[in-house]
C-alpha cells in the first residue's frame, strides 16, 4: 500500500443495516459479522467499504449484528453456529459480548487462541482452512493503542499508579498489558481495577497470578459513583485513569459522579469514542486548567479494527507508519 491511495473514498459501497439474531441470512459475498450492542452508530459502518477498497478486499461486506447486553447463550450460540456453517461468513469482530460469547460457546470453536483462554473471552471469530478459531485481540490492539501516546520509558521514569474502571474484556486486557513481566521495570507503581461485578475482579486476580506478575494490583469492588470517585480522590497526582466500563456508549452515563476530580496531572483514557462520553467530558472540564490531558478511543478503535480484519481476510495491517497514517486520514474522513 505504501501510504498511496488507492481509491476515491466517495466511491465506496454503502453499508449494510444492522441485524437482530432473527435476521441473519447466508451471505451472498465474503462477510464480516461485527457482534455488538448497537452496530448501526459505529463509525466501522463507513470505514469498512473505504478500508475495504483500499486493502484490495473489493467485494467484501461488513455486518452488523445487534445483540442485547447479557443476553441468552442461546443466541450467541446460534450466532457461532452460523458463521461455522455459512461459506462466505469468513468471521467475526465481538465488542461488547466477548465474555459472554466465550462462556457460552467457547466449546463450539475447534481452537482457541492462548490469549482466548487466557483472558476468557473471544473478540475475533476466524475460518481457517475448515476450522473455526476464537482469539482474544484486546491485548494486542489495548498495547498498540497505549504505545500511540504514552511513551515508551514512562511508567519507569514517573513511578505513576494506573486505575482501571471496569474488570470487562478490555478493562482485564489493559490491566495484563501494564502488569506483564515482559515490561520490565517500564511498569505502573500500582494498578488499581474497580468494578461492581466481584466475579469479574476475582477473574482477574485469578488471571494475574498465573502471569507471575509483581506489578501490585489492588482490586475494588464497588457499587456506586460515590465508592468509584472515592477511589479515584485516593490517587496520587499524575495517575492514569482508563474508562473501560463501556459506561458512556452503549449505557448512558459515567462510571464517576457529578462531583469527581481526577488528580493533577492525571491522564484520563476513554476507550469510547461515540456516545455520551460522559466521562472524558468530566475530564476535559478539568483539562481545560491543565491540570488533565485527555485521550478518546479512536487510535483503539483504528487498531481493534484493523487487527480483526487482518485476521479475518488473511491480510497484512499496519500497525504504524504511512500506510497506518492513509488508513486513519480515510476513517477520519467518513466517521
Amino acid at each position: 500500500m505504501s501510504g498511496t491511495l488507492l481509491h476515491d473514498p466517495s466511491t465506496a459501497m454503502a453499508p449494510l443495516p444492522s441485524v437482530t439474531v432473527d435476521g441473519l441470512i447466508p451471505a451472498r459475498v465474503p462477510t464480516l459479522y461485527f457482534i455488538g450492542v448497537t452496530t448501526g452508530g459505529s463509525s466501522i459502518q463507513r470505514v469498512f467499504p473505504s478500508w475495504a477498497a483500499q486493502l484490495g478486499l473489493n467485494d467484501a461486506r461488513l455486518q452488523g449484528v445487534d445483540l442485547p447486553l447479557g443476553a441468552d447463550p442461546a443466541v450467541y450460540r446460534h450466532v457461532v453456529q452460523f458463521i461455522a456453517a455459512d461459506p462466505l461468513s469468513l468471521g467475526a469482530q465481538v465488542t461488547t459480548h466477548k465474555i459472554d460469547l466465550f462462556n457460552a460457546a467457547g466449546d463450539l470453536f475447534d481452537e482457541l487462541g492462548p490469549l482466548a483462554t487466557l483472558m476468557g473471552e473471544v473478540s475475533c471469530i476466524i475460518k481457517r482452512d475448515g476450522r473455526l478459531i476464537g482469539r482474544a485481540k484486546d491485548p494486542i490492539t489495548s498495547g498498540l493503542a497505549l504505545n500511540a501516546f504514552v511513551p515508551a520509558d514512562h511508567w519507569e521514569r514517573t513511578g505513576r499508579q494506573a486505575l482501571v474502571l471496569g474488570a470487562g474484556g478490555a478493562g482485564v486486557a489493559i490491566t495484563w498489558n501494564l502488569t506483564r513481566p515482559e515490561r520490565g521495570a517500564d511498569r505502573p507503581a500500582e494498578v488499581i481495577v474497580t468494578d461492581s461485578d466481584q466475579g469479574r475482579l476475582s477473574a482477574l486476580v485469578a488471571l494475574y497470578r498465573t502471569t507471575g506478575a509483581t506489578t501490585p494490583l489492588r482490586t475494588i469492588l464497588v457499587r456506586n459513583t460515590d465508592q468509584t470517585d472515592a477511589v479515584l480522590h485516593s490517587l496520587r497526582p499524575g495517575a492514569f485513569v482508563v474508562n473501560a466500563t463501556g459506561i458512556g456508549k452503549d449505557r448512558p452515563g459515567s462510571p464517576l459522579g457529578a462531583t469527581a476530580r481526577f488528580p493533577v496531572g492525571a491522564f484520563a483514557w476513554e476507550l469510547n469514542y461515540r456516545g455520551e462520553l460522559q466521562f472524558l467530558s468530566q475530564a476535559r472540564s478539568q483539562a481545560l486548567t491543565g491540570e488533565v490531558l485527555t485521550e478518546d478511543g479512536w487510535t483503539y478503535f483504528l487498531h481493534g479494527w484493523l487487527q480483526a480484519i487482518g485476521e479475518v481476510f488473511s491480510i497484512p495491517v499496519p500497525i504504524d507508519g504511512a500506510d497506518f497514517r492513509l488508513l486513519s486520514d480515510l476513517a477520519l474522513a467518513v466517521r
